[in-house]
């Protein structure tokens, strides 16, 4: 009985110690409950035939017809790829890039500069996706485009009409995305490379280490929770893709669906066309539940590797 006493009073004494961090945090859960969990409730449309005039609970049940048209369309291999192949480009080049320059960054010694290059670097990831798409029309349209008209002359290369062009649209989407994106991800190694002991680095240069030897040796050993963290963040999402960047960068272009077309913009539409709101809840469940099996099974692999570095 003592000890459940102990237990009780100690309990107390943290609600009480710690009540203004709790109070803080509040909003935060408040904001949670609303915007994220209150409406889970609504992947029941996903399973249902939609009328708006019953409304969603008294609308009469579809089972999981409405995941058929994922995969019964004639597009779903060709769409499923897509998102899977971008995204695997994506997640490789931005974790690529992003460390070397957020090495190229902390290895800059004056503060000015290295605040300049930060900001330049995160600008890009705050742009919208609309502006993003005019930047890549104004480079690569076929009359105006400055890859037309000033690069591809120098080499005596013909214009290119690139929004008819499918096979060169893998590598626009990889970089265009490289280019907004990559600005987060670095500025969250540059954090973790702040934090290196730089007694680390004395040590190495005493004994007569060369820095690509201190990249190698300590840089990228010390970046490995952060990378595989971002890694399992981003494996989680590998079934979604930027709506807007493969909307709006292609202008949409018909002749661009190929390489262009994924699971997002194929439901919108879909969407758009049928007006099947439920077909898109159903993609919308379809998503979230490979992606969450895709976490946890990376997360178990990296448990198996290192239990330390695992996120739980």
């Amino acid at each position: 009985m003592k000890k459940a006493e102990v237990k009780k009073g100690k309990k107390k004494n943290v609600l009480k110690e710690y009540w203004p961090l709790y109070l803080m945090m509040l909003p935060a859960l408040l904001y949670l409950l609303i915007n994220n969990y209150i409406p889970m409730a609504g992947m029941v449309i996903a399973f249902k035939k939609l009328n708006f005039a019953k409304g969603i609970w008294a609308s009469p049940w579809a089972g999981l017809k409405n995941f058929k048209f994922l995969f019964a369309s004639k597009d779903a291999w060709i769409i499923t790829r897509n998102t899977l192949l971008y995204n695997v480009a994506f997640i490789l080049v931005n974790m690529v890039v992003g460390i070397a320059i957020a090495i190229l960054i902390t290895e800059v010694r004056n503060t000015k500069l290295k605040k300049i290059y930060q900001s330049a670097i995160l600008l890009p990831f705050l742009m919208s996706m609309v502006i993003l798409s005019y930047i890549v029309y104004a480079l690569l349209s076929a009359e105006n485009g400055l890859v037309n008209n000033s690069i591809l002359p120098l080499f005596h290369i013909d214009p290119i009409q690139w929004y008819q062009k499918p096979k060169y649209w893998p590598a626009v989407l990889i970089i265009a995305n490289c280019w907004k994106g990559i600005g987060y991800g670095c500025l969250i190694y540059i954090a973790s490379l702040i934090g290196i002991d730089p007694s680390f680095y004395e040590a190495a240069r005493l004994d007569g280490a060369s820095k690509w030897q201190e990249i190698t040796k300590i840089t990228l050993p010390s970046l490995v929770p952060t990378i595989i963290t971002l890694l399992l963040l981003s494996i989680g999402r590998i079934f979604y893709s930027d709506f807007g960047l493969f909307y709006q960068v292609p202008m949409n272009s018909g002749v661009l669906f190929p390489t262009t077309n994924v699971i997002d913009t194929y439901v919108y539409r879909a969407l758009i066309e049928q007006g099947n709101i439920s077909m898109s809840s159903a993609a919308g469940v379809y998503q979230s539940l490979v992606g969450f099996c895709v976490v946890m099974l990376s997360n178990w692999i990296v448990r198996r590797v290192d239990k330390d570095q695992a996120l739980f």
